[in-house]
């Protein structure tokens, strides 16, 4: 087997340095070298001092032996050891303990407004859906200036990449492919399907030359099936504490399903997840099956085929998975702290090896579990340990000069909660569900709803990413209601109703509405909300049956709301974030062509259809990585940019109000009653104390009414920060009278009547 390759300025380790009693091969010379030196200034002497690296993973380059699987085989397990993550979080740590550039941040507390203002408006990328030109990689085109420029000109400075590392598991000597999307990681090496380490390093330059931040991902729930399973599955040293798995002896394999021949482990039932349950080796069921599908995925548990281990001992294990069979779930309290080890070396990896300003944390609520009272379920969400956890993760991110954000359907109260010890910022499941429910129909009553309990409970907007589309579904869940407060009695629509049966309204709501003969080309997913793109999502809202067969007046319609939409999440305290989805006007992808990809019920595949953000390749009928393209309603950016009519154009301007007036380090003040079944408003404190007043129609009628608040001082004059006109001046009940068209908004600013007779004088 060749020998791993190590870049001499790093520390020359071929193994996990942890997994043997010998001191790993550290040379005095860089086991004592302070943080300048570790830049290594002769591989980066034209880099700006804070992007080149400080510490670096393991450099391995082997080819693949010709060799038969088996635990006894020592090549095999070396082979495994040196592309595992556990063993480059070793090497990490090694080179950053002791440093002083480990004590330059201050990281105890959650600082949402510092996050918000280092990069206020985000593109969300998702590699497998991106057109590049011909022969360029995803990470490339991510790193042109050009495209920057346009980001510039439009008002983005932040850009979350998705998920670009090495993702999916190893069987034998082979990688096997994601399950989700990469976010089944099993390594910290870029997958050459996206690109290179030097390109993502030359992103994060191009990104700081045009004044903005590059976020990367980490999954702290949660590994692919790569080389720390597999040696895990071996029993080898600290591997199998990485992970919620029970080794099972053999004696009560019995108890155990076979597992399919061609796999490597097969999804328990309830009925034998009970029967080890009882049996003392697992805790059982726990507080719900995501991506629950009959026959497929029944429990949170999957038991592994025989594994002959390093011993030669047969083993079968049994192991946690809140996602799919190919996500093992990591152990964030187990003896080793393998786990944390992982997950932070990883965290590491992507801020002081790559670049990055900020990661997002992905499946991070799912981080403690434990045995409840005998036939309830084990105690799995909300679990103190999450807490714990996270506050771990964010602390280190913030100590070494980062950001964080975590992307996890919450109650309102978790929210809170975890906004108190972890990430600086937490995605807006609070009102995601609620504007689409309020666009659909045409009534603010539920919208106003969320942010008055958000508001209630202490969650600062400020602190929240208000999102149009991911690459996930329009989720609609509605945790706060149909779990944390399911009991509760909540007003909506002139009835009580509780929790449970709120939930339930909108859902069934937004399913009849935007799903079926109303919507043909949106699908349910699960149980979790709707495969559609905002576009699509808009299409069924206004009665669209046929994409194909769309009026120019009906594209005017779309995105007359898909604006509206867009100051909704502007409009107000918090980052802002969109996809290349929005910015070019994606419409779902017919599910034939996605046929394959949504075989095993995950329907999500058709809002992500591929698509050219700057028309470099017109005639791509496909994404580097073989996604359809999708059909674009508003043409890439650069022609965009020469139409003042165009969502990107109309974008930049409310960006522009955006970021002139403060609006997103602002604080909300109050969600008032209104007039008008369809209006929204909304009123904020900016930095300097001036009351800002975002206000939205979500209807398709014009509306014409009295806008109303205790905190609208009487005499001051209301300003359009649009038009730059004055538009009116609040009268002695705290009021004043505002028109809108059909989905139009508008943000207007109270003019203190004391500071403009001050003024005048």
């Amino acid at each position: 087997m060749r020998e791993p390759v190590i870049n001499e300025s790093a520390a020359e380790v071929s193994a996990d340095p942890s997994e043997s009693q010998e001191e790993p091969q550290v040379t005095e010379e860089t086991a004592t070298e302070s943080p300048e030196i570790t830049f290594d200034e002769q591989f980066y002497p034209a880099r700006p001092k804070a992007l080149r690296p400080i510490a670096r993973r393991r450099q391995f380059f082997a080819a693949r032996p010709s060799l038969e699987f088996d635990g006894l085989n020592s090549t095999y397990v070396d082979w495994l050891r040196n592309q595992s993550m556990l063993g480059d979080a070793n090497t990490m740590a090694r080179q950053l303990s002791g440093q002083a550039s480990m004590w330059q941040n201050s990281y105890a507390r959650p600082n949402p407004r510092s996050a918000v203002e280092r990069a206020p408006v985000w593109f969300t990328a998702y590699p497998l859906s991106f057109i590049t030109k011909d022969g360029q990689s995803f990470l490339s085109a991510l790193g042109d200036p050009a495209l920057w420029d346009a980001f510039s000109q439009i008002g983005i400075r932040g850009l979350h990449t998705g998920p670009v590392k090495l993702a999916g598991g190893i069987r034998g000597w082979s990688q096997t492919p994601s399950v989700d999307g990469h976010f089944d990681r099993i390594s910290m090496a870029i997958d050459p399907a996206f690109g290179t380490e030097e390109e993502f390093r030359q992103m994060c330059e191009v990104a700081v030359e045009h004044g903005g931040t590059i976020i990367d991902d980490i999954v702290p729930g949660h590994t692919g099936k790569g080389a720390d399973f597999r040696l895990a599955e071996m029993n080898f040293r600290d591997y199998p504490g990485i992970y919620h798995m029970v080794d099972i002896p053999e004696e009560d394999w019995h108890l155990l399903p076979d597992v399919p021949e061609n796999e490597d482990s097969v999804n328990i039932s309830p009925e034998t997840e009970k029967a080890l349950q009882q049996a003392g080796y697992i805790i059982g069921r726990l507080q719900r099956v995501i991506f629950y599908e009959p026959g497929v995925k029944e429990t949170n548990w999957s038991a592994t085929k025989a594994i002959v281990d390093t011993t030669g001992k047969k083993r079968r294990w049994v192991y946690l998975h809140y996602f799919k069979a190919g996500q093992p779930s990591i152990n964030w309290l187990d003896p080793t702290f393998a786990g944390m080890r992982l997950v932070v070396g990883d965290a590491l990896h992507s801020l002081l090896d790559l670049g990055t300003g900020a990661l997002r944390l992905d499946a991070n609520g799912f981080l403690g579990v434990e045995k409840s009272a005998e036939e309830e379920p084990g105690w799995s969400e909300g679990h103190p340990l999450s807490e714990a956890a996270n506050q771990l993760i964010g602390s280190m991110i913030r100590k070494v000069g980062g950001f964080s954000f975590q992307e996890l359907n919450l109650t309102i109260d978790d929210i809170k909660a975890q906004s108190e010890s972890g990430p600086d910022l937490s995605y807006d499941f609070v009102t995601r569900p609620a504007y689409h429910y309020a666009l659909v129909t045409g009534d603010t009553e539920f919208l106003r709803l969320t942010l008055k309990l958000a508001m209630e409970i202490g969650v600062d907007q400020a602190s929240l990413v208000h999102a149009l589309q991911n690459h996930d579904e329009l989720t609609y869940e509605l945790l706060h209601f149909a779990a944390g407060h399911r009991d509760d009695i909540f007003e909506l629509g002139g009835e009580e109703l509780t929790g449970a049966e709120v939930a339930e309204k909108v859902q069934d709501t937004l399913r009849e509405r935007l799903t079926g003969e109303n919507g043909p080309y949106n699908a349910v997913f699960t149980t979790n909300g709707i495969a559609c793109t905002t576009v699509s999502f808009i299409m069924a809202t206004l009665g669209i049956k046929d994409p194909d067969a769309i009026t120019a007046e009906q594209e005017a319609q779309v995105l007359d709301a898909h604006v509206l939409l867009s100051m909704y999440n502007a409009l107000q305290p918090g980052v802002f974030a969109l996809s290349g989805w929005d910015l070019t006007g994606i419409t779902a992808l017919d599910r034939e062509t996605v046929r394959e990809l949504t075989s095993q019920g995950d329907t999500r595949w058709i809002n992500r259809g591929a698509h050219d953000l700057m028309g470099t390749s017109p005639d791509a009928k496909t994404s580097l990585a073989g996604m359809a393209r999708a059909r674009s309603l508003y043409g890439p950016l650069p022609e965009q940019l020469k139409d003042p009519a165009s969502y990107a154009r109309r974008l930049q301007r409310i960006l522009t109000v955006r970021e002139e007036s403060g609006i997103a380090t602002s604080t909300l003040l109050d969600v008032p009653d209104v007039s008008n079944r369809g209006l929204l408003v909304m009123v904020n404190q900016l930095a300097d104390g001036a009351v800002q007043v975002t206000v939205l129609n979500f209807s398709d009628q014009d509306i014409a009414g009295s806008i109303q608040s205790s905190h609208l001082v009487p005499g001051a004059t209301v300003h359009d920060l649009f038009s730059g006109e004055d538009v009116g001046q609040v009268d002695d009940l705290g009021s004043f009278f505002l028109e809108l068209r059909p989905f139009q908004g508008t943000a207007l600013l109270l003019k203190d009547p004391v500071a403009e007779d001050e003024a005048t004088e």
